[in-house]
């Protein structure tokens, strides 16, 4: 256990164990080891024991990390500028993909009926049980009087449907395929196991990573050796299952990342893999499975790809900071800091706005794709 972490509870470490066994045997089932990708899914998504299957705190200041609609409700005043135009248009649904504490929804859905644009249904794509029940807890108790509207579901909608489309940092949590540029040629970075512990193996890249890591960065002349990265190679069929069946409407894409020629800088030679743990971020993936989140940025260049090839045109992405000023922060903000009962409220609405908008906070680390489908 590293020592800048905070010890993990004594029911934490049994359960982070039944998890490591589960991926222990995948390992010595697959000859040794298994490519980052599954183990990312296995950590994150195993039933019942991976970190967003279980039932541990993960958002807010009692979790492992903050999203924009934990801080406060600018974010979701704001968004909900954006969306409601589009709900007026076609008076249909809205679908949020991967809806954390259920906050996002809690905010927006009041604010697009203020706006006039109260959608037919607001679905909440969520297979964690134990998320959906958190979910309806908090709106429950921050919106009743909508509650009817909510739907909830396990898998994309398979029929036809019109509105709007919403992810807020959900492609960073999207499994990767790691690669390591060397000079002797391209290798594939996987987990084995050392003892009890998970360990890094390294093995020639496969033709599926070849190609997938080609398409990123070509034949990458200007990049150092060692360079060490990763290549999402499910970002296209998840786009399509996720958002192909939006006949009519506008998707947001809300993560941290960068244009390809930024992520794949010389400069960024240690790839872009974060973990967050209680608060704390570390680049050490393979303790604490199911314990901390695994995320790596998000290449925005071809999550516009993915969206091109699924039907959607007119793709913008700009900063967190520019898509809230366009969207109306000023007012929003001005309306909230007038309407605030007390100082301390005041303080905290401009610390807010400082969180989601200066370029050393949220500002321009995160990015928001738009996207049409016609």
């Amino acid at each position: 256990m590293r020592a800048d972490l905070p010890e993990p509870s004594r029911e934490d470490r049994a359960h982070s164990g039944r998890l490591c066994a589960l991926i222990r045997e995948e390992i010595h089932a697959a000859g040794g080891a298994i490519g980052f990708d599954r183990y990312m899914e296995l950590a994150l998504y195993a039933p019942g024991l991976g970190y967003y299957s279980a039932g541990a705190a993960k958002f807010g200041a009692a979790g492992d990390f903050v999203t924009a609609p934990e801080l406060g409700f600018l974010f979701a005043r704001c968004l909900a500028r954006a969306v409601a135009p589009v709900l007026r248009e076609t008076g249909r649904d809205v679908l949020e993909l991967g809806p954390g504490s259920g906050a996002l929804a809690a905010d927006l859905l009041p604010e697009l009926q203020r706006l006039g644009a109260l959608p037919s249904r607001y679905r909440l794509l969520e297979r964690s049980a134990d998320l959906r029940e958190r979910q309806r807890a908090t709106l429950l108790a921050r919106c009743p009087a909508l509650i009817d509207r909510i739907e909830w579901i396990d898998r994309p909608p398979t029929e036809s449907w019109r509105g709007a489309l919403i992810a807020n940092e959900v492609v960073d949590a999207l499994p990767v395929r790691l690669f390591a540029l060397r000079a002797a040629g391209l290798g594939e970075r996987t987990v084995g196991v050392d003892g009890e512990t998970f360990a890094w193996r390294e093995r020639a890249a496969d033709a599926v990573l070849a190609q997938g890591v080609r398409d990123a960065i070509g034949d990458a002349p200007d990049l150092p050796r060692p360079y060490l990265s990763e290549i999402r190679p499910l970002l296209a069929p998840w786009f399509a299952e996720v958002a192909g069946r939006l006949e009519r409407g506008d998707a947001w894409f809300i993560d941290y990342g960068y244009p390809r020629e930024e992520f794949y800088a010389p400069a960024r030679g240690s790839g872009t893999l974060r973990c967050h743990y209680r608060h704390r971020a570390h680049d050490d993936p393979l303790i604490l499975p199911g314990l901390q989140d695994i995320t790596a940025w998000v290449d925005f260049d071809a999550l516009a790809s993915a969206a091109t090839s699924s039907g959607f045109a007119q793709t913008e992405l700009s900063t967190q900071a520019q898509f809230l000023v366009r969207h109306g922060l000023e007012q929003v903000f001005a309306d909230a800091h007038a309407a605030a009962p007390d100082e301390w409220a005041r303080y905290r609405l401009a610390q807010e706005a400082k969180r989601l908008m200066l370029p050393g906070e949220m500002g321009e680390a995160f990015k928001v794709l738009s996207t049409v489908k016609v």
